[in-house]
């Protein structure tokens, strides 16, 4: 996948591809697809709920067919219920769930609608700011002083309500969060820890722990993806040099650390790898985010990053694609869930699915971007490593 004539060829097989998703999916909710390749229905308070819909979403700016607009417009309603129904769901990923549908929606179109539901959604994620440690509380119950990589890729929703609003807090509260997951979350050799844990009340740190991760010293490779886009986000929303080069850092370890067809297993750091199953959805993330990296690096360092996002999606797209089975509902399979739980393992995964249809939109010069909006802080200021 190295020229426009490439990508463009493949925009046009995953019009065939989502607009068969469409059909097949009806009202549905996706998150896993097992070996049947139906995808199950969950509840649109799951964190994973913002991805079908966002997928459309880029499909519609990509190709500019209103179809797609049609039927993303109402995922967002449809999880602002939410907030005014009893659940236990909602948590730090309401990032997740607003970017890809309300914040998306009023970037394209200007829907008022869209932009109070966004803000609503990063008041609910301002909400649970630990201020003893500079942190955002990861899920609920009480386990009230952890901390996990993920969360950088929910706190350009902040960055996002201060560009509309004029407040800093939220931008205040963004910057904490992502200084304390670079102080405490990134290692030196690029590597990320998944959970981090503090004392909810004093603030200090208590240490690592596994989570979705093979052990708490492993590298859980879809962790390590999210650091290297989370943190490629946060650059481009602040223009602060320390943000991108620690996007570097986990890129070349991710990259560095990739087996030969560029999917990596679930883990990094397996003891023995006979048996265990591999995560193409940290691959397409991975993709998505190296693509941004590269914006935003001078032009002898571009290829660095562009080329193995490139090679990814080329290996993502012959070897994990689904193209010759219409009955097949996911874009990609082997994606792995959450081993250490035994959760959706071996399928297809709908955040798999948008972060690679993102990362194709990207090569094709797609612009309306929330996860990492602002190519001027790149164009404008080439960063330097420090």
């Amino acid at each position: 996948m190295t020229n426009k004539s490439e990508t463009a060829e493949l925009l046009a097989r995953l019009e065939e591809k989502v607009d068969r998703m469409i059909a097949q999916f009806g009202d549905k909710c996706p998150h896993f697809a097992g070996k049947d390749g139906i995808y199950d229905d969950m509840g649109t308070d799951w964190w994973t709920s913002g991805f079908w819909g966002g997928l459309l979403w880029v499909m519609h700016g990509a190709t500019g067919h209103d179809r797609y607009r049609e039927a993303a417009w109402h995922w967002d309603e449809t999880i602002e219920s939410w907030f005014v129904k009893p659940t236990d769901q909602l948590n730090h990923d309401v990032g997740f769930q607003f970017l890809p549908t309300a914040v998306i929606k009023h970037t394209a179109t200007g829907d008022e609608d869209g932009r109070r539901r966004g803000l609503e959604a990063a008041d609910f994620l301002a909400g649970r700011f630990n201020p003893a440690a500079d942190f955002l509380r990861a899920w609920n119950g009480d386990k009230y002083g952890w901390a996990i990589i993920d969360c950088m890729m929910n706190i350009p929703l902040l960055f996002w309500a201060t560009e509309m609003t004029g407040d800093p807090r939220y931008k205040h509260i963004a910057l904490r969060h992502a200084d304390t997951a670079l102080r405490y979350s990134v290692r030196e050799d690029g590597s990320v820890n998944h959970i981090i844990s503090f004392d909810p009340e004093s603030g200090a740190y208590l240490g690592s722990l596994g989570g979705q991760g093979s052990a708490p010293d492993s590298a859980w490779s879809r962790g390590t993806a999210w650091g290297l886009y989370g943190f490629a986000a946060a650059y481009r929303w602040t223009g602060d040099v320390k943000y991108l080069n620690a996007a570097k850092r986990i890129a070349h370890f991710f990259v560095a650390s990739l087996p030969d067809d560029l999917v990596p297993y679930w883990d990094f750091r397996l003891d023995d790898l006979d048996g265990e199953p591999r995560d193409t959805s940290a691959s397409a993330i991975a993709a998505s985010g190296l693509l941004d990296i590269a914006d935003c690096v001078p032009s002898a360092e571009r290829r660095t990053y562009l080329e193995p996002a490139r090679r990814i999606l080329a290996s993502l797209t012959d070897r994990y694609g689904t193209w010759d089975r219409p009955g097949h509902e996911g874009i990609l399979i082997a994606a792995t869930g959450h081993k250490p739980g035994n959760g959706c393992i071996d399928g297809s995964l709908i955040y798999g699915d948008y972060f690679y249809v993102e990362a194709v939109a990207k090569l094709n010069g797609w612009k309306q971007r929330v996860f990492t909006p602002h190519p001027q802080v790149c164009a404008e200021k080439p960063a330097v490593s420090v």
